[in-house]
């Protein structure tokens, strides 16, 4: 059974499984599966039938038959154990037949389904699978399905109870619950379930499944052999130390070692072990997890001396490295965690019960007496140290009169943390003390990771064959449950918060006869369910397709070839003398050897396990950055080309040719490409041509010129980076000029009433599939919309989850007010049929990362061309962080300040507004764009994630929209002094004030330079990168000359794009548009991608002629 905080129950009706382990055949069709009945009769029993052959629980099935009007049979079969859920479901269900697949067995299923099927009338037949919890995957892979099929999945059953490792390949069968929780979440309370159970079932943005159980590591003890007062006097005197529970795994060796085979536990005359276990993966995971995961977001050192971990995501896991798949093995704290492990191992009942040809096994050793302690999942340790559990010693096997009144002999706490972990920040990631900057979240200088160990028992519903009328069956048969006491829902086990009230903690003692056992699963709990906010450090499971092979990969490497291989075929363990088993450090040199072997055939086994599913290691390397929630997302074409710039060796280890083409990255990654594949971005032989030429050429020249033509060749070089860069510099004005009037991916908008009537933000793909969006192809279109009687509606905002932008619907339904508002103001239809949307979420592709990046792009022009721009920033809860969003988490982000920029340079202040609450519509003060100005003091996760498998930084990518904007600004100005501009006082007065404020703190408004960390070949370098540069100097010169706004372009000549007359878009006469859409074509470089430290149009070398 799977491991949760259960009351014991009797070994009648509880089915043990091995952790970890895989069927032993595969599955191939569920007809062929072997399927244990609860029900012993046809479903369609009749109620008539049911008297005559027993009561509805003998016979395990629900019938129908009830009578909505009967008020007094609805009250007394509807309101149940405190729930209100079902008082008006009475009978709605009456008649629908639904079927349930379970793999465990619980008394307590019958009674609930009995009494389910009275209140509303449903048929619900739950049956059990013969194989257990081994077999279940492969039963779920045949009902529901694969995810890339949607035509498999034979569709018998309507509901399941799953465990988070099976749900991987086959979650997109599923029912999506989001919207469920949502609808009911006043029942549900999503957010009070702990988020490592939460995080489990959740795939791609939405929940597959509804917890109803949580699995962890913990770590029991006896406490009649911590508290005897003999023992703790001789292991005093052995040691020389006093004999503690263990708060770090160090000591958890240490302590096990120093006991085993010195002291009798059991009253048997022999000496016993140290703590017991049953060598697992799940168990030396647990060892390994804090040492390897010590923050899982940047944290910030407060005022205090703690930290505040809330910013970018760092990819810290113990599994796999997020940016290349590569296994987290060859470091120092892997081999720390292997040491102490094997040493564990070697102190507890495996020195016995393997050379004896017996399975190391804590449920079989526990009982006997001799364990001091035990490390277990929840469920199995409540059953091995409650008194009368089915593991657990009998009286006569401890020594319970030492104890004082009121103790207990089997307690519980956290599972031990450590003292050394690795540096993520430095290159190899060394093994250091955990302390300050590398240990944030360290309590008393150790560092805590519990680890959520495949993640407990959830309820899921079919989502491709179940008819609607059976999911609403399974759907609020669930709901109930979730409202329910613990004690009373079947298979589970203290997983939310709520449960750890003082109050639930009684009723569990009650329910236990047990206060002592109570208060320790509280304290454990307490400790576990915390945020990272909250000083928490969850560690995740490997939730990946293939998660049974590589766990099998790693048992077989780790138990079998290693710590209990015998010492003659390679291993550590003396069959023969287990005391003479392989130390790691009294046995260096032949430990060494042995575990060299060990990493190289785990490496190895881990790349069969890749190769063995559809897509090799990057998909599985997509899957795992999608099951940690790693933002920023990528796709797999741009984990490739992070990888061209920083990682050859595993850009090649990936296979990354055959999903990203050479040539096509030439234009964005030139430096990258050459240096991986050296003259692939040759554009034709006629340049090898020019180079022989000129080469045969530079040879004459030195033969026949010497010394004169050395200095000659020195000028012309100098001259032509001279001129190059000359030429550069020029197409970055040019480049941020020609930014201003054209889109390089059109402008999508919703209608105002569809988007109130689609309920929640609606990603842009759905509403682009039903025909939904509005798609304007150009500057001058949006002109023209806009003067044809329609307002555009800019809302900004800052996402709320790492993968939604408004999961909660708080901001969504503060934009529906405010457009609104607005349309009442301003006298609009009050349909809103005429106010047009934009919106990120709905406005900008989500799937496709290239046309993604194109719309990221024309951003800046986006935001400008709006007529009025909304902030949107109530206090909403984020869903990942446990912390809250507001409008100064908002004006921190440089995104949320550059669409601000954006707009109010060309606009002013007057059309926009400030949304702070779901009635708050206020314009904002006149001064606000004074804290915005300052873009580049904002957040951005690439600077937080040190642009590890980045290109650039995104601040480079706002110098051509914000240089052009300036040039705007600084264009009106001078041209209203030399008497040729707009006549509007108030517009150049906003212009002046803009000026003058960017006059003031240019060098912070317009960097200069900036220092970018960046990742190359894992080694970590910090660069001065050039960002503005003289470009303002060069813009104020360029229009001072009176030159203005001109391009010059070689092929096409010289266009004009002056313009004075400052066209009304809807919010002042500012600039709007001191340059007309549409009044001439501009065809300066094209080239605005390429960024790396020059400018955003290209290096220095792409303008030098050959």
């Amino acid at each position: 059974m799977s491991g949760s905080s259960r009351a014991p129950q009797s070994p009648q009706t509880t089915m043990s499984s091995s952790r970890r382990r895989r069927p032993s055949a595969a599955i191939t069709s569920l007809s062929a599966l072997t399927l244990l009945a609860v029900a012993t009769q046809p479903l369609t029993t009749t109620m008539a039938q049911t008297a005559d052959t027993g009561t509805c629980a003998d016979q395990r099935i629900v019938v129908g038959g009830c009578d909505p009007k009967d008020t007094e049979y609805c009250e007394k079969h509807c309101n149940l154990y405190g729930s209100t859920y079902l008082l008006d479901k009475c009978c709605i269900h009456t008649g629908i037949n639904a079927n349930l697949l379970a793999f465990e067995v619980s008394e307590t299923w019958i009674p609930r389904i009995e009494e389910y099927g009275k209140c509303t009338g449903a048929n619900v037949r739950l049956q059990y699978l013969a194989e257990g919890e081994d077999g279940m995957g492969a039963a779920l892979m045949d009902d529901v399905g694969k995810n890339e099929d949607d035509t498999t999945g034979q569709g018998i059953f309507d509901a399941y109870i799953v465990q988070a490792p099976w749900l991987p390949p086959i979650y997109k069968g599923l029912k999506s619950l989001s919207q469920y929780i949502k609808e009911n979440d006043e029942y549900i309370q999503f957010s009070d379930i702990n988020q490592a159970s939460r995080s489990a079932v959740s795939f791609e943005g939405e929940v597959r499944a509804l917890p109803l159980d949580t699995d962890y590591i913990a770590l029991g003890y006896r406490q009649d052999v911590f508290e005897n007062p003999e023992i703790k006097q001789a292991y005093y005197a052995t040691w020389g130390d006093d004999l503690k529970v263990p708060n770090t795994i160090e000591e958890l060796v240490e302590v096990s070692e120093r006991l085993n085979g010195r002291f009798d536990y059991n009253n048997d005359n022999e000496t016993d072990w140290g703590f017991c276990l049953t060598p697992q993966t799940n168990y030396f995971q647990a060892f390994l997890a804090p040492v390897l995961q010590t923050h899982l977001n940047e944290c910030e050192k407060n005022a205090e001396g703690g930290y505040k971990c809330l910013g970018a995501d760092t990819g810290q896991n113990m599994f796999f490295d997020v940016d290349n798949m590569e296994p987290l093995i060859y470091n120092d704290g892997f081999r720390h965690a292997v040491e102490l492990y094997s040493r564990f191992v070697r102190a507890s009942n495996c020195q016995s019960q393997t050379p004896n040809g017996e399975k190391c096994d804590r449920k079989t050793a526990f009982p006997t007496g001799r364990c001091a302690g035990v490390i277990s999942m929840p469920g199995t340790m409540t059953k091995l140290l409650s008194e009368g559990g089915k593991y657990a010693p009998p009286p006569e096997k401890r020594m319970d009169s030492v104890l004082a009144e009121g103790e207990y002999w089997g307690r519980r706490k956290v599972f031990p943390g450590s003292r050394k972990v690795l540096n993520w920040n430095k290159e190899g990631l060394p093994l250091e003390e955990c302390k300050g900057d590398i240990c944030p979240l360290a309590k008393d200088g150790i560092n805590y990771a519990p680890f959520f160990a495949e993640g407990g028992e959830s309820y899921a519903l079919n989502g491709r064959q179940s008819k609607p009328a059976a999911t609403d069956v399974m759907w609020d048969m669930f709901t109930w449950l979730s409202t329910l006491p613990v004690g009373q829902v079947p298979l589970a086990g203290v997983y939310r918060k709520s449960h750890l009230t003082d109050e639930a903690t009684d009723d569990l003692g009650k329910l236990w006869n047990n206060t002592v056992m109570a208060e320790d699963l509280h304290d454990v709990l307490d400790e576990y369910f915390k945020s990272e906010e909250e000083g928490g450090n969850v560690v995740q499971d490997l939730f990946i397709i293939g998660f049974d092979d590589y766990n099998d990969a790693l048992d077989t490497e780790l138990h079998t070839n290693l710590i209990l291989q015998n010492v003659t075929l390679g291993g550590l363990f003396d069959m023969d003398d287990p005391s003479k088993s392989l130390d790691p450090v009294k046995d260096k040199a032949e430990f060494d050897v042995r575990y060299d072997r060990f990493i190289t055939d785990l490496a190895k086994r881990y790349d069969d396990v890749h190769k063995m599913h559809d897509g090799g290691a990057l998909q599985q390397l997509s899957l795992w950055r999608g099951a940690l929630g790693i933002n920023p997302t990528k796709s797999k074409d741009e984990i490739c080309q992070d990888l061209l710039a920083s990682d050859h060796a595993a850009f090649d280890k990936l296979d990354c040719t055959h999903v990203v083409t050479l040539k096509d990255l030439c234009q964005s990654q030139k430096s990258d490409v050459e240096e991986y594949a050296p003259d692939t971005c040759k554009e034709s032989d006629d340049k090898s041509t020019i180079i022989i030429i000129v080469l045969c050429s530079i040879v004459g020249a030195v033969m026949l010129g010497g010394f004169v033509y050395f200095i000659r060749a020195r000028y012309v070089a100098y001259v032509r980076i001279r001129k190059a860069h000359e030429q550069l510099m020029e197409a970055t004005l040019n480049e941020s000029i020609r930014a201003l009037h054209q889109l390089d991916y059109p402008l999508h908008l919703i209608r105002g009433d569809e988007f109130v009537d689609q309920g929640k933000l609606m990603r842009h793909e759905v509403l682009r599939n039903t025909h939904k969006l509005t798609v304007l192809d150009s500057l001058p279109d949006v002109d023209a919309f806009i003067a044809a009687g329609k307002h555009v509606l800019f809302f900004s905002h800052q996402w709320t989850s790492f993968t939604l932008p408004d999961p909660s619907g708080i901001q969504y339904t503060a934009m529906c007010t405010a457009m609104k508002e607005l349309a009442k103001r301003n006298g609009w239809d009050e349909s809103c049929r005429d106010v047009f949307v934009w919106v990120d979420y709905s406005s900008i592709p989500q799937a496709n990362p290239s046309t993604q990046n194109l719309a990221i792009r024309s951003l800046a022009a986006y935001a400008s061309s709006a007529t009025y721009f909304v902030i949107v920033a109530p206090d909403t809860p984020h869903a990942d962080l446990d912390d809250t969003c507001d409008l100064g988490t908002y004006q921190r982000r440089m995104w949320c300040r550059a669409e601000q920029i954006c707009h109010s340079m060309r606009n002013g202040t007057e059309g926009m507004y400030l949304s702070v609450g779901e009635d708050s519509l206020a314009p904002v003060e006149n001064d606000f764009f004074i804290e915005s100005l300052h873009v580049f003091n904002g957040d951005l996760t690439c600077c937080r994630l040190d642009h590890k498998g980045m290109g650039a930084c995104d601040r480079q990518s706002l110098v051509i929209p914000l240089l052009g904007l300036y040039g705007e600004l600084f264009r009106a100005s001078h041209e209203a002094k030399d008497g040729k501009g707009s006549p509007n006082a108030d517009a150049l007065s906003s212009v002046e004030t803009f000026l003058k404020e960017i006059e003031k703190h240019q060098e912070e408004v317009f960097p200069r330079t900036f220092q970018r960390v960046m990742w190359r070949k894992n080694k970590r370098v910090e660069e001065e990168v050039i960002l503005f540069g003289d470009l303002i100097d060069r813009m104020k010169a360029r229009i001072s000359s009176g030159v203005g706004f001109e391009v010059d372009d070689e092929k096409t000549g010289t266009l004009s794009t002056k313009g004075s007359d400052f066209i009304r878009h809807g919010a002042s006469d500012f600039l709007r548009h001191g340059v007309v859409h549409g009044s001439s074509t501009i065809t300066g470089s094209n080239n605005s991608s390429g960024v790396k430290i020059e400018t955003a149009v290209g290096t220095l070398g792409d303008h030098m002629e050959p």
